[in-house]
């Protein structure tokens, strides 16, 4: 089955066009600084040339229109739309109700409308991908895969809050949990690189981006989890603070005289290693500041780094042991610094980083092992697949639809 997934930003449309049979990447492509009069629009067909206008895009349904008509026209892929037998969305958070993945039905869309507000940096931009999708192309099935569903088996004590129950019950206030389709590839992907069943490995694994998780797994599924109700929680992220005293913005609220909506703003998008340092939100140029003396970049990497390794310490208590441990995403894959600190003087829990193993991963983009032979815990770096996760939840339920 050739499936399309979609994955919907504030201002942009990721995508990529599959075939599930022998899950080869057909086509994929951007569409970004949607509503703006130079939008740029970027597709690159895996069998011919890449083309990237600049043009107007008002909003995501002409986005989609774009990228509908990029995947038929002259470099296109397909002699028509209705060779694409599902759409795989990509949805941040469903709540309560909606975790496990569901084909798009009038019920389904009422329920996402009535809770954008529980993500609402990432649910409002997904919900207008669906619907564009579902003017564009009425008769094929929409599929949404939620972050959140590789951890629906976490237990009540992993994520529940200790706050007033009834929040809980009116609200559905409690720990989500996120980058699921990401955790669930590098878990099984880790099993099958080791040769193991992945139900009798005790995994971490570390989605290091410019948002960041951490997963405890045991069985094949998430126990725990660093996100919380919303992806703010946890590690330390490129503009996001993590854990923090939940004092702390109640205080700078009270002195600056700050709405809800502006702290919001200033812990999503104004922290991080962003407001550790005043540089950037990118881990390259904080690690290249980092190189030139700066100290508050050299501070920012420890914190980034200390924030891991205190979750992978917690995780294997919460695991009874571990035996792999996995980093991936563009910081995970990418730097050999940050795996290098986060895995500093973990030897008890058996964890060694090869020091010549490791800088060899930064250039490849294939999985990876940079552990010691002798260490007793296994430590792969694994460029993550998420589109192929939601591509094939896609096709089992499209097919069926």
């Amino acid at each position: 089955m050739k499936v399309l997934v979609i994955n919907c930003g504030s201002s942009s449309v990721k995508y990529q066009l599959m075939d599930t049979e022998d899950e080869a990447v057909l086509a994929k492509g951007l569409v970004e600084r949607i509503g703006f009069e130079d939008a740029i629009f970027t597709h690159a067909p895996a069998n011919g040339q890449k083309v990237k206008l600049t043009l107007p895009v008002k909003n995501h349904s002409i986005a989609i229109k774009h990228v509908l008509a990029g995947l038929v026209g002259e470099n296109g892929v397909l002699g028509s739309l209705s060779e694409i037998g599902a759409v795989g969305h990509r949805f941040v958070n469903g709540g309560p109700d909606l975790i496990q993945p569901v084909v798009a039905n009038d019920q389904v869309l009422e329920k996402l409308r009535s809770i954008l507000d529980i993500a609402p940096l990432h649910n409002p931009a997904h919900l207008l991908g669906i619907e564009a999708c579902i003017s564009a192309m009425p008769d094929t099935p929409q599929v949404i895969v939620f972050d959140t569903f590789f951890h629906a088996k976490m237990p009540a004590k992993a994520f529940m809050y200790a706050l007033p129950r009834h929040y809980y019950e009116k609200y559905g206030l409690r720990r989500y949990g996120f980058h699921g389709t990401s955790h669930y590839y590098v878990s099984h992907k880790a099993a099958e690189i080791i040769g193991r069943p992945v139900e009798d490995l005790k995994i971490i694994t570390c989605h290091l981006g410019n948002g960041a998780s951490i997963d405890a797994v045991k069985n094949g599924w998430a126990v725990d989890t660093s996100m919380g109700f919303t992806p703010l929680e946890g590690l330390v992220m490129g503009s996001r603070t993590g854990d923090i005293d939940c004092a702390a913005p109640l205080y700078i609220m009270k002195k600056e005289g700050l709405s809800p909506e502006e702290m919001d703003s200033i812990m999503n998008k104004k922290s991080g290693v962003l407001g550790i340092t005043g540089i950037s939100p990118d881990m390259r140029e904080i690690e290249q500041a980092a190189e030139e003396g700066n100290e508050l970049a050299e501070l920012a990497l420890d914190m980034y780094s200390y924030r891991i390794k205190k979750y992978i310490g917690s995780y294997a208590a919460v695991l009874g042991g571990l035996d792999v441990l996995v980093f991936t995403a563009g910081v995970g894959e990418n730097s050999p610094i940050i795996r290098e600190r986060a895995c500093a003087d973990m030897e008890f829990l058996g964890i060694e980083i090869d020091p010549e193993k490791n800088p060899v991963a930064f250039r490849k983009s294939t999985p990876t092992e940079i552990g010691k032979d002798s260490a007793r815990v296994r430590v792969l770096v694994i460029p993550t697949n998420e589109e192929l996760v939601i591509a094939r939840e896609a096709e089992r339920l499209g097919s069926t639809a």
